[in-house]
Formats: structure tokens, sequence, C-alpha cells
């Protein structure tokens, strides 16, 4: 162990740096300080109200006289850089005119690339496309929208800036289901007319309308989020060529026997009036008994879900009962069989006997079922509802029964369900059962049974199981192929729970329905070909044909009906959105025809999207891709979180936390917020509780937060789904992991405040530039910061390309915040003032030049237009033509600015300056700061550095010494109310009065605090640090002290314990010294 440190005289110094002679003159300072000191701490107490309140007047007049940002720059042309930056940050005045110019320009067109990127003789360029996922033209976009734009984008911008040919294809989806049932909302509450009473041309139409408004919102929207989209490109899934590619699907698949036409059980929505596919359908969970609201019902009637009804059916001939359970009571008016095990002996004597029906006229087989049929659950028989339940269907499929359906597409009973009940409604009728049943004396009892119940994504009413000739698609052999490709490593899957959930459901893929009762989407390319004089099956598949054209199908048609008369009916039905959907990669490209862009952008590099769609519709293009063009649409997928609202909640329009982006980037009060409700499509009560919840959530309405800090916040939130955010030595950290994403608007308009933060530090840093751009002789703060923008610079790319956008703006904000604005703006001053030399400003302006151009091109892709305005004011290098951000290059690694010795030494001279701020701060030392900066030799020889409204350097250390000798101006510069800094040789220069920390073994920090503290308090606290830091000393001490440990020991583990033991022992000798300090001005 080294020697302790000789503690100093104890020498009283003056604030005016004079030294008191006398034992007594030295008390009397030391008591006029102490009064001064409660006199400033008055004042300082007082201070901030009153600044405050001037702040808050400035404030007023600003606002009072700062007129609203009209953007006078005409449509395309470049926005006018010569006048005098602004007073401050505006996104809206940032954010205007530079769109328009980037797509007038053409710098979102991949063709732009080799213009700006010649490639080198012997290279080749890569491509990097992004399908967009087409939204629905339902509504305008929300914050999710803003989400997937951002990431995207970000991507886009990045790989563009890397010299990649890249495409950002846009389009728009017909969204079948749901703009139909949005269209129709709207008409019937503005006009009080259904669709039927338009027509199916004239409602088609209408819908067309609907389309052509919310398709121009949702571009405008798309603009404003800053998406780099090639708009000569943009596609909608009806469009003649996307519907060209839809009808070659449909015939191609269904004449490889792919595509089937079957009557089969589907998911049928009374609401919507139309089937659903099985990702279509939600499960709602009842733990028992509940009473529900059920669409298309009085909103005063509630009916029973969550139970199980016992009943009992009479055997034929007999008085003997046999008895059965149903959670839908209603259904037994389809039941067409009991089934009972066959080695159930309570039942063997019932094998091929009839029940009898209570209410209709309709003898009931009892059948052997060893697959549906468990003997220990409940009585062992099991009623047979073929045509309305999935498990029953498959029995009625095995034993040849009666598949009888009873409800008609409007939810209510047909002829089927007997007279009493024909035209009743559904859960009316769930009633009625149970009552007849009890009047009849066949109820025997209902229970709780905890349960799931299939509900409608899109409408939330209860999904019936209905039989249906539709169109399905064979998705076995589909999806064994897709697997394979995928395991080959055709298809990369982040993250890697979703590619886990990739393969389970691909392994158990089912068929999939493809037709839906409506009117707006691709009618199928299928016709029932009707021969005169003969009666036919319409569910028979053998009597349709398919055309990609009518002539088509009038000639197969023709072959078909052998020379017999005919007429072909169109199926009314339309396919899926889906189906077309699914084509999206392939068919934007141009497929089924050979475009030149099919060859050169197709497959795609990325498939951006939410995991929630991974199977309705990443599956689906993989399977369809795949099948029709041979290759994977997309080389990767990267499934993204969902947004909730602060409280963890789903997005819903009924709960009022929608968000639109529009709202966050200009801002929006809660009145318009209100108001906006009403245009929708909600009904009075579900207003009322949407408003309660925007009060809740936006009591002050939206602040104004612009596109750029959306965007950053969006990608500082995905790391791979949800996120939570620390702080480590000031610096803020962001990991994640999970599924979701909880949005918090003031999140976001901290991201404002950086962007001021950017724009404020480039203004200032403006008035330190000229034209000319000399090759200095850097600093070692120069050397560090070049250092810290490679490192940025490598961590982002990294980051990118690993697809985590948390870290990669972690990196980004660190930079600026923490090492641009917060210490080289700042060490840079005095380098750049009228003393300093030429070769020194020269350099510092260089290397301010330097970081600001990479540090701007760093943040663009998260950033997009904040980093166009301030890097377009930028003088350009000689022979710098670059027109605009977006096409210059992305900062990469450069061996250049690698300055791993200036780091290490400039990161122990902040180091200390940092634990010097945070003991003033402790002491609430604010101006006048007179710090002692202790450095010790490897012998233990106490070293030191004092600040004194000045930085005194008592240094032994050669190199250390010449370290900080070096670095004075940059000691004073960042560290406030610091004047000066001096070498100084003799310990006993230090004041009295210090109190200390531990920065490394070899240094330690002391501020000067005599007259400003209480001195038993401060006595106090150092024998409490003291005690703690001599327990933690004896334990290493100990450690080290143990038999062999030289032996047994790693020596990464003992030279940690080496360093943990100096740091400890320079520790304790600095707080003995404070200790002894502060006892002997007592």
């Amino acid at each position: 162990m080294s020697e302790p440190a000789s503690a100093p005289q104890d020498v009283a110094v003056t604030l005016d740096g004079t030294n008191p002679t006398t034992k007594s003159a030295a008390k009397k300072e030391a008591k006029r300080l102490e009064k001064e000191a409660k006199l400033a701490a008055k004042t300082a107490k007082a201070a901030p109200s009153a600044e405050k309140k001037v702040k808050a007047e400035k404030a007023k007049k600003v606002d009072a006289t700062e007129a609203p940002f009209v953007n006078t720059t005409p449509k395309g042309e470049k926005k006018d850089m010569s006048q005098p930056m602004a007073a401050g940050y505006n996104p809206i005045a940032i954010e205007a005119a530079w769109y328009d110019w980037w797509s007038g320009q053409g710098f979102f067109k991949p063709e732009v690339t080799p213009k700006y990127f010649p490639l080198k003789e012997g290279e080749t360029r890569e491509t990097f496309v992004v399908p967009a996922p087409p939204p629905n033209v339902t509504g305008s976009l929300h914050i999710g929208h803003g989400l997937t734009t951002a990431i995207q984008d970000s991507l886009v911008r990045w790989n563009r800036m890397l010299g990649k040919e890249t495409l950002f294809a846009p389009g728009f989806d017909h969204a079948g289901i749901s703009t139909q049932s949005v269209v129709e909302k709207r008409l019937f509450k503005s006009s009080g007319k259904t669709r039927h009473d338009l027509g199916r041309e004239k409602f088609v139409e209408t819908v067309g309308e609907w389309k052509d408004e919310y398709q121009a919102k949702i571009t405008n929207q798309l603009h404003r989020l800053g998406g780099s989209y090639d708009w000569d490109r943009v596609a909608f899934t009806m469009n003649e060529t996307l519907s060209k590619a839809v009808i070659e699907t449909f015939c191609k698949l269904h004449e490889e026997g792919i595509i089937y036409r079957a009557n089969r059980l589907v998911n049928w929505c009374v609401k919507l009036n139309t089937t659903l596919s099985n990702l279509e359908v939600d499960q709602k969970q009842l733990s028992g008994r509940t009473l529900l609201n059920v669409p298309g019902y009085d909103i005063k009637e509630k009916f029973e879900f969550g139970a199980i009804t016992s009943f009992a059916y009479v055997i034929e001939g007999s008085d003997e009962r046999i008895i059965v359970a149903t959670t839908r009571p209603e259904t037994m008016l389809g039941d067409t069989a009991i089934a009972v095990h066959p080695d159930d002996s309570r039942y063997t004597h019932l094998h091929g006997k009839f029940a009898v029906h209570p209410f209709l006229d309709r003898r009931i087989p009892i059948v052997t079922d060893s697959i549906v049929v468990d003997m220990e659950f409940g009585t062992g028989a099991v009623k047979i509802t073929p045509a309305h339940d999935p498990n029953d269907y498959e029995v009625g499929v095995r034993h040849n029964l009666e598949f009888i359906n009873i409800l008609n597409d409007d939810g209510t009973f047909n002829a089927n369900a007997g007279t009493h009940f024909n035209g009743m409604k559904r859960f009316h009728a769930r009633v009625e059962v149970v009552k007849l049943l009890k009047e009849k004396g066949f109820y025997i009892e209902t229970k709780d049974n905890p349960m799931q119940i299939p509900i409608c994504s899109k409408s939330g009413d209860f999904i019936e199981p209905v039989l249906k000739p539709q169109w399905w698609v064979n998705c076995k052999p589909l999806a064994e192929e897709a697997i394979k490709r995928t395991r080959a490593g055709e298809l990369l899957i982040q993250p890697k729970q979703s590619e886990n959930e990739w393969y389970r459901w691909l392994e158990g893929i089912q068929d999939w329905c493809i037709s839906r009762q409506l009117w707006w989407g691709h009618r199928c390319p299928a016709y029932f070909v009707r021969i005169e004089g003969i009666d036919q099956d319409v569910n028979d598949g053998k009597n349709w044909v398919v055309g990609r054209t009518k002539e088509e199908a009038l000639q197969r048609a023709g072959v078909f009906a052998a020379g017999r008369k005919f007429t072909l009916e169109q199926d009314e039905d339309v396919l899926d959105t889906w189906f077309s959907s699914g084509l999206w990669p392939f068919s934007i490209m141009g497929w089924p025809e050979t475009t030149p862009d099919l060859q050169k952008f197709y497959p795609a590099s990325l498939l951006e999207t939410g995991w929630d769609i991974l199977f309705f519709w990443v599956a689906r293009m993989v399977l369809l891709g795949v099948k029709l063009t041979g290759k994977m649409p997309f080389k990767e997928v990267y499934c993204h979180a969902m947004i909730r609202d602060a409280h963890g909640r789903k997005m819903s329009k009924s709960l009022g936390n929608v968000i639109d982006p529009i709202d966050v980037i200009q801002g929006q009060t809660l009145e318009n917020l209100h108001a906006m409700l009403r245009e929708g499509n909600l009904d009075e009560k579900e207003i009322i509780k949407a408003i309660a919840g925007q009060k809740k959530d936006f009591p002050k309405g939206i602040p104004q937060c612009g596109t750029d800090a959306l965007r950053f916040a969006l990608c500082a939130y995905s790391g791979g789904g949800s996120s939570f955010f620390t702080f480590n030595h000031g610096r803020l950290l962001m990991a994640g992991s999970g599924r979701d994403i909880n949005l918090e608007i003031l999140r976001v308009e901290g991201y404002r405040k950086f962007c001021n933060k950017i724009f404020n530090a480039t203004k200032f840093a403006m008035l330190k530039l000229d034209e000319s751009f000399p090759t200095g002789k850097e600093s070692l703060v120069e050397q560090w910061i070049l250092h810290k923008l490679n490192f940025a610079a490598a961590e982002i790319n990294t980051q990118l390309a690993e697809r985590n956008f948390m870290l990669a703006t972690t990196a980004a904000y660190n930079f600026w915040l923490y090492e641009l604005c917060d210490v080289y703006i700042e060490a840079m001053k005095p380098m750049t003032d009228e003393k300093a030399a030429a070769e020194t400003k020269k350099s510092a302006q260089q290397t301010l030049y330097t970081c600001l151009d990479y540090g701007l091109k760093l943040l663009h892709p998260f950033m997009p237009f904040v980093t166009e305005e301030l890097w377009q004011r930028l003088p350009r290098r000689p022979n710098d033509s670059t027109p605009s951000i977006m096409v210059s290059a992305f900062p990469v690694h450069d061996p250049e600015f690698v300055f791993e010795a200036a780091d290490k030494s400039f990161d122990l001279v902040f180091s200390a300056l940092k634990s010097g701020r945070s003991l003033a701060a402790s002491y609430n030392l604010q101006n006048e700061i007179q710090c002692t900066y202790s450095i010790y030799q490897r012998h233990g020889k106490l070293l030191r550095v004092v600040c004194v409204c000045a930085v005194f350097l008592h240094i032994q250390n050669d190199e250390e010494a010449a370290l900080f000798e070096s670095q004075k101006a940059t000691i004073i510069a960042l560290t406030k109310g610091c004047k000066d800094a001096r070498i100084v040789r003799d310990l006993s220069e230090i004041p009295a009065g210090c109190g200390g920390t531990v920065v490394t073994p070899s240094i330690a920090v002391h501020t000067l605090v005599r007259g400003l503290v209480d001195l038993d308090v401060e006595i106090a606290k150092c024998e409490k640090k003291l005690h703690l830091a001599q327990l933690n000393l004896q334990k290493v001490v100990k450690v080290e002290s143990q038999p062999d440990y030289a032996e047994t020991v790693p020596e990464n583990v003992r030279l940690a314990n080496e360093d943990k033991r100096k740091t400890l022992e320079a520790e304790v000798s600095t707080l003995e010294l404070s200790k002894e300090m502060f006892s002997k001005l007592k």
C-alpha cells in the first residue's frame, strides 16, 4: 500500500486572493464570508421568481408582436437562404417549401443516385427498395402510420445517402370491408339511405368519391411527414394495372386447382353482412356469465354469454331422456344428431335410435363418434349442429348428416327454425328457446362456463358460423414452399419473436376463404354457366368457369356447354382485400408484365410493417409471391411495435385517444379535437366518452412539435418494441423489448426542444465560421470531438443496419447534445476570439464545420427538414456543389478521425471537470466556483489543481501536468465562474474549508465552501462518507490478502480490485483532509 499523503497547512484565502495574517483576522474573515453567504442565499432564493416574471413579460411581448408564419416560396422552388436566420426555432417555418423542392428536383426518384454518387471503376451499385404498406382509404392517417413512415423513410434516406439506387414506392389500399362500412355509415347518417337504395353502380361511384377525397388527404399527410416517396410510381389496389394482376392471379390459381369453390362453414358478420377470414376474427375471453350488448339491438338490451345450458331430448317411442349442453341454446333449432362415444356403456342401448325435437317435426339420430365426444365431460352426449359449428360440421361430414341452415344473412332465423322462430332475431331466439324449454319441462340448468367468443374485428359483432358457397385458396402447398425458403435463409424476419410465430402459423395454416359479400372491391372473375333446361347446383365448382376477360369466360363456357344453350352469370361477390394486397410488392412493379421496374426493383429489399398484420398481409405476400414469381417478394421483414396511448390502451376513436400526426406537427386545441369527433361516424354516446378521454389526455390540447421532433421520437421508441428510458452520467440511454409503444406527447415535445438546441447551436456556430477552409493542427479537444463524431457515425450506421432505431437516435442525440453543444462549442470559444492565434482559430473553425456538416447528415434520416434548412446555410467547401443534404454522402467510419489517445486524455480532463461541477452543485454553489483538482502520483503523493475564481494546478506527475497545462483554456471555458488557471507546487496553498470528492485513484476535486455551509453538518457528512469508504476499503484489502490470491484470481479481476483499492484510498485521504479542514475552521 502507498503511504498516506500529508495534509496541507491550514491556510485561509480570501475571495480576492489575499491571505489574512493572523488567526483573529482569519476568524473575522470567516464571519464576514458567512454573513455574505447568507445574504447571497437570500438573494438567490428571490431571484428565480423575479427572473421568471421578466421572462414571462418578454414572452408576452413576443407573442403579441410575432406574426404567424406565411410561406412565400413559390411551389417547387428553393427556399431563399440569403435571409438572416430567424430569432428562434419555428418548425412550421423550417419545414415549409422543402418537400415540394425535393420532389420537383427529382431527389425522390431512384434515377437520381448515379448523378450524385458516380461509381468508381469496378464498382456495382446496390438497390434499396421499400414497397410502402398502402394505407387504407377509409380515413386520415393516425400516429401508427406516422411510426411506419418515420422508420421506413429513415432507412430510405440513409441508404440513398450511402449511394444506393433507392425506391420508396407509395400507394393506397381500397380496403373493401372497412371503406364500404364507413361510407355506408356516412350515407345513412347524412341521407337516411342505404347502399341498396342507391344500387350497386351508384354506390360504387359514391365510394370512389370518398376514395379520391381521402387519398388526397393521406397524400398531404405523407408529404407533411417527409416521406421521400417516388410519387410518379404511386399505385392503388383497384387501378387498371393492379386489377389486371388480381384477375391473372385468380385465374392462374383456379386453373392449377389451388383456388376452388366449396359450400363450407365461414365466419359470418351480421353487422357487415359478409364473410371474414379467421384472421379478421378476435376472441373475447369471458370468465363466466356475462351480459353484453350486441350491435344491431337496442342499447338497453343485454344478452347472456359465458354460460352453458343443459336440456333434455326425449328418445323416440319412450319416456327416456338424454341430456345435452350448449353455450348457444338457439342453435338447437338446427340440431340434426346427438353423438355419444361408441365405448360409453351408458348409451350402448341407444345406438342407432332417434330422439325427438321438442319444437320441430324432426327426428334426430343418435350416432357414435370417438373424435368429438369425451365420455368424461358432462353427460357424455353432444348435440350436433353441422351447419353452425366447425366441430359439428366435421361430424356431419363423417356421418353424412343433414346440414340445416337456420340463419338468414341479416341475423334473423329462417323457416328451417320453425314457424314460431321464423323471422326472429338470433339473440331474441336464444332467450325464447330457454323460455320454451322451461315451459315444456326439458330445461335442466344453466352454469358459468369460462370461454372465448368470436368477435368481428371490424364491427364488434358476434360471429356466426354459417354454410356458404365461397371461393377458397388451398394454402398448404404454398405454405410448405414458404417455410422451406425461409429456413433456407431467403427471408430474414425481425425481431426473432416474430420469426418463431411465422413458422407456427404457416405450419398450422388453413384454407383461406377469399369471397366477400361486398360491392366495393375486385369482383370475382368467375362465372356460373347456366345451361338451359338443366337443373344445376350453384354450389358445385364444376358449373363455374373463370376468365381474364368476358370473352375468355364465354369461350370456356361454350366448351363446357358442349353446344347447349347457356347464359353466363358473374359472381356477385368481391375478393378479400388481402388477396389484392398480397400481390403488392410485384403488382406495383407491373406484374404480370415483365417490366423494367419488375426486373430491377423486385424482389424488394425490405418490408416494414406492424407485427399485428404479419399473417394478414406479410404471409400472404410471401405465399403468392413465391408461387407467382418464383421469388421471395422481399429479402427482409421488420415488424415494428404497436403504438398505444400513454396509459397503454389500444388507440380507439371511441376512447378519444386516436392521434392525427398532423395535430402533433402543427399543434391542436382541445376545442378543435372535440369538434373533429363530430365529423366522424361515432354516435352521441361514443362522442361524449371520447370527449372525456381527450380532456384527460390533452387538457391543454396538443402542443406544436413539428415533423422532425415527431419522427425522431417515434424512431427513438423503436428498438424492437416497447421502450424504457434511463439516464447515465447525464446521457440519455434508451433500450426496449416487447411489442408495444406507450406514446407520450410530452416526450415528443421534448425532442422539439432538442431541435431548438440544434437550431441555436448552428446559429451560434455560424458566427464562428468564415468562407475559408484551411487545414489546421487540431488541439486535444478538437481531436476528441472528431473522435466522438467518428464513433457516432460508426454507431449510427451499425444500429441502422441492425434496425435498432432507438440506439441509432441515441447516438445522434448524445453527440449533438452532450459532446458538440455541451463541450466543443463551449471549449472553442476562447479558440476563436480575437486573442487566439490565427492557426488555432482556423483549425477550430475547420473542426466546427466538420462537426456541423457531418452532424447534420447523421441526423438527416430522422430529421429531414431542420437538417436541410441548417445545412443549406453552411458555406460549401471548395469543389462541393451538392445541392441538397438528401443527396450528400452519409458519414461513415473514417480512420483519419480516430484519436484514441486524445479521447482518453480529454475524457480524463472532462471527468474531473464534471466531478467539480457536481461537487459545487452539491453545495448549491452556482457562481464564483472555487475548485481544487488534486492529482496523485503513483506512489501516493498528493498533487493538486485549485480553482479560486481561477484554477490552480498542483502537479508533480509530468504527463498529467502537461495534459492539464495544455487544457487550461478549456478548463476555464467549461467551468462556470472560473477566470484563470495556474499551476501551484505547494500543498499549503490549498485553502482551508474545502469539500472534496475522488475522480480516479490519482485525481480528486475540492471546492471551497468555507463560510457558505454549516460546518457541523459538513463534518458529519464527511464522517459518514469516510466510514463507508473505510469499510469498502477493508473489504477490498481483505480480498487481496487471501492466500493464493495472485494464483487463483484472474488478472482482469485483480486489476479491477487494485484500481478500486486505489480509488478508495484516495477517497479516504480526501475525506480525512476535508474533515480536518472543516474541524480547524470551528
